[in-house]
């Protein structure tokens, strides 16, 4: 049994690529629809030091573009590029990206943005506070936060168990 599976990993290792050498993907490829779209252009290059830069470019408009190259300070790979394509209902998309320690950091008009902060208060909010703030004073003037009927003080006890 020892004698199979030293063979088979023999084997494994002669079936293997010798070369180490990238070789770029296909002319063309074919997507979930079952349509060939062309590779226009394919530019890799790789450097001893760990810089490179890739792009490539396919007949239906998508367009791919990266450049990195190690950071000394903690040993990560810092990326940068951006990719562009035409949706499906027309509109072009343009995303441009930076990926580094604080993470990957995309830029696009279609991408949602969050709310300038602090952000404006509706007026139903602020005119719900101030009622709220009158009644209070109200209920002040008045002494009638401990004579409440929906409101009772807390209990000192717990009760028994059940």
């Amino acid at each position: 049994m020892k004698l199979v599976i030293l063979a088979v990993f023999v084997a494994a290792a002669f079936a293997a690529p010798q070369s180490s050498r990238y070789e770029a993907p296909a002319a063309s490829f074919r997507a979930d629809s079952g349509e060939r779209v062309a590779i226009l252009r394919d530019d890799r290059i790789m450097e001893e030091d760990g810089r490179f830069n890739v792009e490539f470019e396919a007949e239906n408009g998508i367009h791919f573009a990266k450049a990195g190259s190690p950071d000394a300070a903690n040993g990560a790979v810092i990326h940068a590029g951006q990719y562009s394509y035409t949706a499906p209902d027309g509109t072009p998309v343009l995303v441009k990206f930076v990926a580094n320690e604080n993470g990957f950091q995309p830029e696009s008009d279609l991408l949602p943005v969050a709310p300038e902060f602090p952000h404006p208060i509706p007026q139903f909010v602020l005119d719900q506070i101030a009622f709220a703030a009158e009644e209070d004073s109200r209920r002040a003037r008045e002494g009638s936060f401990e004579n409440r009927d929906s409101f009772s003080a807390p209990s000192r006890t717990y009760g028994s168990p059940q």
